[in-house]
């Protein structure tokens, strides 16, 4: 039994060339949004299950790059084109050479992948629904009946999606949902990255199906929105080296607290540190654990003013509730501004993409 299962339909085999003293570097990984996250779940220590369909030369060489790293792969094997992409950085800048989102995953495979996904969830502490490398990869009605599915087996079911597939876990049911405030601009949820413009979108989902909802806001603090209300979660400002990939470690630093028994307002501070981390690396879903640890206690987390469990309240006051929720957990520390030494180094299980 794996800690976590990650429904991953379609990883994606990434090449990218960078610059070397020597001449160019090609290095060559897995990647993917489900692969970034079970990439940092393993730095922290949690085993991990994913679910995806391999597809063709690609998908054969992905099955031995994904298990390398330690990750149990449950790879339903197709021919066809796979997921995949070759990217240039050795100027400093990311250019794409070729990309290619694979082909769609047929009926059968996808019932195949469903019953896997179900089968292995049912027997670990968390699932978590990850997107596809396409829009036509799959349906969005699988994530759907998946939430629907997996919650009645009594599986936790965390999602990281956007567009048609979040709507589609928000109505099938969800525990926790995380999305940032782009991808909300995006859907046409709301019309600007105001913190009350993104709570009451954060209300409506969860009015709509989503237990609690998690909004990243770029390098603003985070927001998450359950049952006791909406705080807000901030870390110092790192130089940004890479902020792809960012979101996928926040989302399974929150997983992995969660699968060791901790509630979601304690398992936020570790997702943000791990986000925070993610962003001064060139390995997506890369990071330390004592990094990771150390940058958790640097957590600021207080209650957002003039909420409560049901949306904004409009008239800017703070119940006694609010305020005693605030006094409690405020984690600012003295000296929480200065810079904190983490390490920003890649090794063999890191994607410096």
């Amino acid at each position: 039994m794996s800690d976590v299962t990650i429904l991953a339909p379609s990883p994606t085999l990434t090449v990218t060339v960078e610059d070397h003293p020597q001449g160019s570097e090609i290095h060559v990984h897995a990647g993917g949004q489900g692969v970034w996250q079970a990439r940092m779940l393993k730095r922290l220590q949690a085993s991990v299950t994913m679910c995806c369909v391999l597809t063709g030369e690609v998908g054969r060489t992905l099955r031995h790059l994904l298990e390398d790293e330690g990750i149990t792969v449950v790879g339903l094997e197709r021919e066809g084109r796979g997921s995949a992409y070759l990217h240039d950085r050795r100027h400093g800048k990311r250019v794409v050479i070729a990309e290619e989102d694979g082909d769609p995953i047929g009926r059968h495979d996808l019932d195949d992948l469903y019953g896997a996904v179900l089968h292995s969830g049912a027997e670990s502490h968390a699932v978590l629904l990850s997107g596809p490398a396409g829009v036509d990869t799959v349906p969005a009605d699988i994530y759907r009946r998946l939430a629907i599915d997996l919650r009645g087996t009594g599986s936790k079911v965390i999602a990281d999606l956007s567009g048609e597939r979040l709507r589609a876990v928000v109505d099938g049911g969800i525990d926790v949902l995380k999305v940032s405030h782009e991808e909300l601009i995006a859907d046409r949820l709301v019309n600007e990255a105001s913190a009350p413009e993104i709570t009451r979108a954060m209300h409506q989902l969860r009015n709509d199906g989503a237990r609690s909802v998690i909004v990243t806001r770029s390098s603003d603090p985070l927001l998450l929105a359950d049952d006791d209300g909406v705080i807000e979660v901030s870390l110092p400002r790192f130089e940004e080296n890479e902020a792809r990939g960012a979101g996928d470690s926040l989302t399974a630093g929150v997983v992995a607290a969660l699968t060791r028994g901790e509630s979601l307002r304690e398992a936020i501070s570790m997702g943000a540190a791990a986000g925070a981390l993610n962003v001064t690396r060139h390995g997506l879903g890369t990071g330390v654990a004592e990094s990771i640890a150390r940058l958790r206690e640097r957590v600021r987390i207080r209650a957002l003013v003039g909420t409560d469990a049901h949306g904004p309240r409009g008239d800017g006051r703070m119940s006694p509730d609010e305020l005693a929720a605030m006094a409690a957990t405020d984690l600012t520390a003295a000296g929480a501004d200065e810079t904190i030494p983490v390490d920003t180094s890649t090794n063999d299980a890191g994607e410096p993409s």
